[in-house]
């Protein structure tokens, strides 16, 4: 009998969970904070930049109300600070959901076979699903989002498209050729609706316009201002969030370690109340685990000065630390289904490129970027945004005038100073300083992904 009760007692300690295990030392604290804020990041991104983005009464061009489209009227420029690394290929039709209350119904155009994509997000970063040119086709429809946990019917014909998460984020995209064709991608945004089922087939009403919240930060980019959070504050938001933003299926592992710290899912967090070691531990792994992120670029593979981004982009599984840097360097990236995005980051001499020097990217003429859509080069300062130019260009692709040469090859020039009115037609601006670059393919051809097809090196020229 005695042995059995010892056997009760152990079996009833092991189910008591993480208040039952051994305390950890301020090194575990460390080696599972480095985890713990990888594995956050991007949801506290999202939120921060959500509560950006939905804070309407401020001034921008991303900004709309929840369950409402907030539609860019033209390319991003130099003053746009929303999202990092943006593009200036298409229109952007911007929408941050809540089904928690009731699905989401969502309306697309007919676009007359104009590629777009509506990709859908969760509050991960993940993109569960994307509708559109390569995925629905061009002819329009409706789609009805829903909650993770909701149980219930749908009009006859129409698709359930269930988020992991309560929240997330709509970022569509619509090819756009230039500023002579805003008027035509405007009318197509205007067939772009997102309607509660509860109000489905009833007349549109207008969408309140909540005050300005005048505690949100309106100025400093999201991915500033969660750089700058301090580690009680970083951990205390993400143990709120994810109470509304469940972990996916296979997150567990990660999960039931953050537990040891006193993370626990569904539970508040205050590192100020924790253990002395853990607060030490935390501390420390909070630093580290962000120059971890930041610094990920440069362990990736790079092949004659191009940086691989990598096979995972918008569909992460368990690759934390590759979802991170994606939501820091380039948050709302579509899968590689949708666009790849090469990026350069070395000269052919092997340094960071610069706008000291002149470049010219060759493109033979059975190496044009293969793309069943469209392809362009865009320019980022050292800051991952536009930087203002004389001629307002930020990035270069085939739906520009380009100048071929008389073999079929083209070449791009990449330098801080004109070419001269003869090469102008060709030139993409950069910035005085140290810069970056990435390619978009949309719609990428397979020699694409499959690495049999690789950009160019940017060749330094006198």
């Amino acid at each position: 009998m005695t042995r059995l009760l010892a056997l009760l007692a152990m079996f009833a300690a092991f189910l008591s969970g993480p208040a039952a295990a051994q305390p950890v030392t301020e090194e575990e604290a460390y080696a599972i904070g480095i985890e713990a804020y990888t594995y956050a990041y991007p949801l506290v991104l999202m939120e921060t930049t959500r509560r950006v983005a939905t804070n309407v009464g401020a001034p921008g061009r991303m900004r709309s109300p929840v369950n409402s489209f907030a539609n860019m009227k033209t390319y991003p420029d130099a003053s746009f600070k929303d999202v990092v690394r943006p593009n200036a290929d298409t229109l952007y039709s911007s929408m941050w959901f809540d089904v928690g209350k009731e699905p989401l119904v969502l309306t697309l155009p007919n676009t007359q076979g104009r590629y777009h994509v509506i990709p859908l997000m969760d509050m991960w970063t993940d993109v569960f699903a994307t509708l559109g040119t390569r995925t629905t086709g061009n002819d329009g429809g409706t789609a009805a989002i829903v909650g993770p946990h909701w149980q219930g019917t749908l009009p006859a014909g129409m698709r359930l498209i269930r988020s992991p998460t309560d929240m997330g984020w709509i970022i569509g995209r619509i090819q756009t050729n230039g500023a002579a064709d805003y008027a035509h991608v405007h009318g197509l945004q205007a067939g772009l609706k997102a309607t509660p089922l509860s109000r489905w087939g009833k007349p549109e009403v207008a969408v309140a316009m909540p005050a300005p919240d005048a505690s949100i930060d309106m100025k400093t980019p999201p991915v500033q201002q969660v750089a700058a959070l301090a580690p009680q504050a970083f951990f205390a938001s993400f143990a709120e969030l994810m109470k509304r933003n469940p972990p996916h299926a296979s997150d567990y592992a990660i999960v039931l370690r953050m537990e040891r710290l006193g993370i626990v899912q569904g539970q508040g967090f205050d590192l100020s109340k924790a253990d002395p070691a853990v607060q030490r531990g935390l501390t420390r792994a909070a630093t580290d685990a962000y120059q971890r992120i930041v610094t990920r670029r440069k362990a990736l593979p790079v092949r004659g000065g191009w940086g691989a981004i990598g096979s995972t982009v918008g569909v992460y599984g368990n690759d934390y630390l590759a979802r991170a840097f994606i939501g820091f360097a380039g948050l709302g990236a579509l899968p590689p289904e949708e666009a790849v995005y090469p990026m350069a980051v070395l000269g052919d001499d092997g340094k960071p490129l610069t706008g000291a020097s002149n470049y010219v990217l060759h493109f033979d003429k059975d190496q044009i970027p293969p793309a069943d859509a469209f392809w362009s080069l865009t320019m980022y300062g050292e800051d991952q945004f536009f930087v203002a130019n004389p001629i307002n260009r930020f990035a270069i692709g085939d739906r520009d005038k380009l100048r071929f040469n008389p073999d079929g090859s083209l070449d791009l020039y990449i330098q801080n100073l004109s070419p001269g009115a003869d090469k102008e037609a060709n030139w993409l601006p950069a910035p005085a300083g140290v810069f970056t670059m990435n390619l978009r393919l949309y719609l990428p051809q397979r020699r694409a992904t499959d690495g049999s097809w690789a950009p160019p090196p940017v060749k330094q020229v006198p």
